[in-house]
Formats: structure tokens, C-alpha cells, sequence
């Protein structure tokens, strides 16, 4: 019983950490108000992925992406990475599903910054991924709500 009180709290944490700053309730990191945050530890390699956008929160039209990406404490420069936006299609308004993808570049210290459209107001999901030699460092998944 002990053990499953346990884990209950570490994914509330997880939970909590992949949430914060997107667009909900919870408050913000303590960071400027035009950033938003989320960060998240990949768990089988250890390869933390911070996303945050300027301005904060997403807004409808161009945003700049600027994602972290750290390696066992140490940033990784080395990676290709993207953020993907998704909103799934809404039959009842006919609206297809829409996706936008950004490419990432290395600005140093394992920052990877790029500007990028965001074409409706709304929630989003949003895939950050680091890859290197063509294989998966580490991804990372929220939710962003565009104003």
C-alpha cells in the first residue's frame, strides 16, 4: 500500500511538472511573464527537455520556440530538434485537423530557439523532439492553449 501512495505522489509530481506554465491554472515558474515553461524528465534516458515560447502564453500567429536540452546535467549540442503543434480535427465546425512543424537551431548551451506559426487560437498538443545520428535522444509532450 505504502508503495502505491508512493508512486501516486511521483506521478502527481510528473504530472505537475508537465503541465506548468501551459496555459491552465497552475501557476507559472518563477520566470518573466512573457515566458512560458514546461519541463520533463524523459525517464529512461535521463534527457531533460524544457520548452518555453516567447510570448507567454502561445498567442495566435508567429511565437518564438526556445527549448533546453540537457543530458545528464549537461547541455546537449548536438541535436536536431523540433517542436510539432497538433490540433485534432472538429467535424461539427468543419475544420480539418491542423499540424505545424518547427525546426530548432542550436543557439548554445544546448538552447535551440526558432520562430514559429501558430494559425488558431486554442488548445494544441505539442511533441518537442531531440534526435541525434537519426536516433531519439529524448520527447517530450504537452499542452499549450493559444489565446
Amino acid at each position: 500500500m505504502t508503495q502505491i501512495i508512493k508512486m501516486a505522489a511521483a506521478l502527481a509530481v510528473t504530472l505537475g511538472l508537465a503541465t506548468a506554465g501551459c496555459g491552465r491554472s497552475e501557476p507559472a515558474p518563477a520566470q518573466s511573464d512573457s515566458v512560458a515553461a514546461a519541463t520533463a524528465t524523459a525517464p529512461a534516458t535521463g534527457v531533460e527537455i524544457t520548452f518555453t515560447s516567447d510570448p507567454g502564453p502561445v498567442k495566435l500567429g508567429e511565437n518564438t520556440f526556445e527549448v533546453m536540452v540537457m543530458d545528464g546535467g549537461a547541455a546537449v549540442a548536438d541535436a536536431m530538434v523540433t517542436a510539432e503543434f497538433f490540433m485534432p480535427a472538429m467535424p461539427s465546425m468543419n475544420m480539418a485537423e491542423m499540424r505545424t512543424k518547427t525546426d530548432l537551431a542550436h543557439a548554445g548551451n544546448g538552447v535551440y530557439r526558432g520562430k514559429g506559426q501558430v494559425m488558431m487560437a486554442g488548445n494544441w498538443d505539442v511533441t518537442v523532439m531531440a534526435m541525434r545520428n537519426g536516433q531519439e535522444l529524448g520527447a517530450k509532450k504537452l499542452t499549450v492553449a493559444a489565446k
